[in-house]
């Protein structure tokens, strides 16, 4: 016989608190219905002695010491998933909110997932391509690899992520299936629409999952968004053997609900007042990409978060950087001269690409283009400098020739339409008339017979 309580200690914030419970665990999921007729879930957060703090999942108004029964399910929060719900779109508890009607499958599944074993871990390998030329060329995602985007308020973040979703996908000669999960979180009514119509217009909507979660929302949903998002992306890739590239976006919200549910438990903060165990929590989250032996599919991560006053030495963009396997950085002064997407590639990094580009993968010619447009490009910013303090007509004939380059490469090559998707071998041959500008004794990074294949002299 279910045990129910009918008498709380304290309602604070989104947290109720409980005594003399016995027999419950960490995590549980808890019943919760407010005066005979309105019913909420939570979930045990915290567990001392005989007492029990519980999340509300929806918030806490009208919840008195009094007036409500409280009953423990017995198992934390799971969803049910199937090859259904993909085209859909889900509150951040799993909830259907499209108007399409429940998910039905005999199996429930477990939010915070199944830890992967790392000797099960496969190496990422092949490389997805987004069709935008600033991260196919220099910071290449990987099939299994977790590459978050650094923005900042007022950048085009939401835009770069829509457009990987409508363009992103596997090599042309794959037959492999390919989706999306997509997990908001803390977004505004007008981020979500603008994202649905998006999707909607380019024809991906059915191989896009979403989990939405709004800003007016509860936040403890806000804590729970990404984990549905990333079990329904553990089902798709590990048991129907999809690729599945996951985007959740904004991290920063995710973790400014962390630290507003840490401050109402009374922790002890840590950096910035986010809690101590803010790099654990976001590890759990981040771990969940990669690719298993045995199983054929995939889960690829782009965290997109934006850095408080774009500082990328903030707990946030600091800890994801040391988990993850890079970053692509966007750039506010780029994006004041107007450039789309605003990526600058000088910090931007994918660990992981030099394993899934080159002859079999890409072309061969792209890891010695990438490095020599690093090279040469890092070299404009220092001839920038010197411009600032001499003045540009006193230049040398070569640094005019960089500043020529420098203005090409971000205005034809950075600057790309929101509508225009390129593949991976237009990217590289854009990527040698950018190079073909500078004089071929230059190109120190790129070996001859590249040279003499590619080089244009007519440029």
């Amino acid at each position: 016989m279910e045990k129910q309580y009918l008498v709380l200690d304290k309602v604070q914030g989104p947290l109720i608190v409980l005594s003399d419970v016995e027999g419950i665990s960490y995590d549980e999921i808890v019943d919760i219905e407010v005066d005979g007729k309105e019913k909420r879930k939570g979930k045990v957060v915290q567990l001392y002695k005989d007492k029990a703090i519980i999340q509300v999942f929806e918030s806490t108004t009208g919840i008195s010491t009094r007036n409500v029964v409280v009953s423990f399910k017995g198992k934390p929060l799971e969803i049910s998933l199937s090859t259904d719900i993909l085209g859909r779109e889900f509150n951040g508890v799993g909830e259907p909110i499209d108007g399409g009607g429940e998910i039905y499958s005999s199996k429930k599944y477990n939010v915070n997932g199944m830890p992967m074993n790392p000797v099960a871990r496969k190496y990422p390998r092949d490389f997805i391509q987004t069709g935008i030329s600033s991260i196919d060329c220099f910071t290449t995602l990987i099939r299994g690899q977790k590459l978050p985007i650094f923005s900042g308020n007022g950048m085009p973040h939401n835009e770069l992520a829509a457009q990987i979703v409508k363009q992103a996908k596997i090599s042309e000669n794959s037959n492999e299936k390919f989706a999306v999960v997509f997990a908001a979180m803390g977004i505004k009514h007008d981020d979500a629409d603008f994202f649905r119509k998006s999707f909607e217009e380019a024809g991906v909507l059915e191989r896009v999952v979403m989990y939405t979660n709004l800003a007016d929302d509860p936040i403890v949903e806000r804590i729970i968004a990404p984990r549905c998002a990333l079990t329904a992306a553990e089902y798709l890739a590990f048991e129907e053997g999809m690729h599945i590239l996951v985007i959740m976006t904004d991290m920063t919200n995710y973790c400014e609900a962390l630290r507003e549910i840490s401050s109402s438990r009374e922790e002890v903060p840590s950096r910035k007042g986010y809690p101590g165990y803010l790099y654990s929590d976001l590890a759990s989250l981040y771990e969940r990409a990669g690719m298993m032996n045995g199983k054929s599919g995939s889960i690829t991560q782009i965290p997109i978060l934006t850095m408080p006053n774009d500082d990328i030495t903030h707990p946030i963009p600091d800890l994801t950087g040391y988990i993850t396997e890079g970053q692509i950085v966007l750039s506010r002064s780029i994006h004041g001269r107007n450039i789309y997407p605003p990526v600058n590639i000088l910090p931007s990094l994918s660990r992981l690409m030099k394993d899934g580009i080159g002859e079999g993968f890409t072309r061969e010619d792209h890891a010695e283009v990438a490095n020599q447009i690093f090279s040469s490009y890092s070299h404009v910013q220092d001839v920038i400098a010197l411009a600032q303090v001499i003045g540009e007509d006193e230049l040398s004939p070569a640094d005019k020739t960089y500043m020529k380059f420098g203005k090409e490469f971000e205005n034809k090559f950075l600057n790309q339409g929101f509508y225009e998707n390129r593949d991976i071998d237009e990217t590289l041959d854009l990527a040698w008339d950018m190079l073909s500008i500078l004089d071929k004794s230059e190109l120190d990074r790129i070996s001859p017979d590249l040279l003499d294949k590619y080089y244009r002299s007519d440029v």
